[in-house]
């Protein structure tokens, strides 16, 4: 792992592989850290350098504000890509870190060639999503450890909780680690992130919307549609929320198709 200091906050992050390939910066969600992606990294790094960072709060990167908002960890992203002094990449986030991604096309559209929404969205919250948000910001003030082991548990379906219920384990451990205030920075950015339809809409590069079918927090007809309106390729991933452990060898399948 490397760091860099921005806005007096150590921010981690990692470079692995090299070869022909765009540059591949990879981005976590909500309650992870950027080891998610170790099984894709040793797979991708053979074709292409491929970046991971730490956002704002989470895995080894400290906090930075009481908001983490979109804009301000798309800057974590670009200040990471100025000190490796690189221009040009392929972006690919799971869920908030798809957020982030597009927040990151929305201000260096110049810099993206591709970029990849995993079980991610590009609308904003609904009202009542909002209201949730506001709510989880309390119950983590109160009881975070509750809190993350709900918010974790919630987003796979009855089956792969059975299944990778060792993952699920070492997520919540994981998770339960970060600091209270950087788990309710991170809600209050998700909850007043704009909608990034239009943006992803005109992006004339290559885009990629990658979902699970039984996702609870993500609706597979609805991200269909979307993905349709915004001219993405569409792919649809076995379980729920978390492909990244739920259909590692879809994700990773797909993932050879950027650029």
């Amino acid at each position: 792992m490397s760091e860099i200091i921005f806005k007096g906050s150590r921010i981690h992050f990692s470079v692995e592989g090299q070869g022909e390939k765009m540059p591949l910066v990879l981005l976590h969600g909500f309650l992870e850290d950027s080891s998610i992606w170790e099984p894709i990294v040793k797979e991708l790094q053979k074709e292409r350098q491929i970046i991971c960072i730490d956002l704002p709060g989470h895995g080894k990167s400290e906090g930075l504000a009481k908001e983490h908002n979109m804009r301000l960890m798309a800057e974590v992203v670009r200040e990471v890509l100025k000190a490796l002094e690189t221009q040009d990449i392929s972006i690919a986030g799971h869920s908030m870190g798809g957020y982030v991604s597009l927040e990151f096309l929305k201000n260096f559209p110049m810099m993206v060639k591709s970029i990849m929404l995993i079980n991610s969205t590009p609308i904003d919250d609904t009202v009542e999503r909002r209201k949730i948000r506001e709510r989880s910001v309390k119950l983590v003030g109160k009881n975070k450890e509750a809190y993350i082991s709900m918010a974790i548990t919630n987003l796979f379906p009855k089956e792969s909780k059975e299944n990778f219920a060792k993952e699920i384990e070492n997520l919540e451990s994981r998770a339960i680690k970060m600091n209270t205030e950087n788990v309710q920075a991170a809600l209050i950015g998700m909850k007043n992130r704009m909608d990034y339809s239009e943006i992803l809409k005109n992006f004339s590069g290559q885009k990629i919307i990658a979902a699970g079918e039984q996702d609870p927090m993500i609706e597979i007809s609805q991200i269909e549609q979307i993905s349709t309106l915004c001219n993405c390729e569409f792919y649809i991933m076995k379980n729920g929320h978390n492909s990244y452990i739920e259909d590692m060898n879809s994700l990773r399948t797909i993932k050879h198709f950027i650029d």
